[in-house]
């Protein structure tokens, strides 16, 4: 009797052992495949920024300089005032000028080494008086707390989140207003808040719907949002407008 009780005791802790082994290997497993998962989206994502760097060098070097030429062809022409094609050669000048100066927008905005070189804010503040211009939207943006730089990679990423963000409210929102503040806090955080006035959405339903442009934003942001070890916290409501929040945790040496 005693024997066959302290076999089943050995067989109960020989299962116990197996399955407490199973467990550390499946937490191992779950644990690798994880940071695989991180490594793959931060290679993607890299690659994509390379794409941007590319696109802007291109943009740049060629097809800007083309289009300098034919501003300046156009501007030598012998034309009198009174010429039948005056009017139409000043108003291809025009939108000459106008092609070249948002080209030249677009560029500073593609350009990696860029965000890093000027830092975060001021690349969103340039973003901002570009969106002004237009007049698609009233824009107003404010900087609370001490700024300081962030590490180039985590100022490249929440940028790019920053132009998803405004990219959905341009195309799906169609809000009159948004309010863009960043906020530097005392207690080691970092947070960046993009709030409009425009129709708004189910964030849950959104998420899921990956065939949408929105839907494939939003997915983005929070992947970007975890790698850098952030989070992303989005409040909306149909008819109710969108807040979206992103906050980052600092290390004190940053600051």
């Amino acid at each position: 009797m005693v024997l066959a009780l302290l076999l089943v005791g050995f067989i109960l802790v020989l299962l116990f052992l197996y399955q407490k082994r199973q467990h550390r290997q499946e937490q191992q497993l779950a644990h690798i495949r994880q940071e695989y998962e991180q490594e793959l989206l931060r290679s993607q994502l890299e690659i994509q920024e390379a794409t941007f760097k590319t696109i802007a060098q291109e943009l740049h070097d060629n097809i800007g300089q083309v289009l300098s030429v034919v501003k300046l062809s156009l501007s030598i022409l012998p034309l009198e005032a009174s010429h039948p094609a005056y009017e139409s050669v000043q108003n291809s000048r025009q939108m000459l000028n106008k092609i070249i100066y948002d080209m030249a927008d677009l560029t500073k905005s593609l350009h990696t080494d860029r965000i890093s070189q000027i830092g975060l804010v001021e690349a969103i503040r340039f973003d901002v008086e570009s969106l002004r211009r237009t007049g698609l939207v009233a824009v107003s943006f404010d900087v609370s707390g001490n700024e300081y730089p962030l590490e180039g990679q985590r100022a490249i990423f929440l940028f790019r989140m920053f132009q998803e963000m405004m990219n959905n409210i341009l195309k799906h929102s169609k809000a009159t207003h948004v309010k863009i503040t960043v906020n530097y806090l005392i207690d080691n955080k970092f947070e960046l808040q993009v709030e409009d006035n425009g129709v708004g959405f189910d964030p849950e339903k959104k998420q899921v719907q990956a065939s949408s442009s929105s839907g494939i934003g939003l997915k983005s942001m929070t992947n970007r949002a975890r790698l850098i070890g952030g989070e992303i916290a989005i409040q909306s409501q149909p008819g109710k407008g969108t807040v979206i929040k992103v906050e980052l945790p600092l290390e004190r040496e940053a600051l």
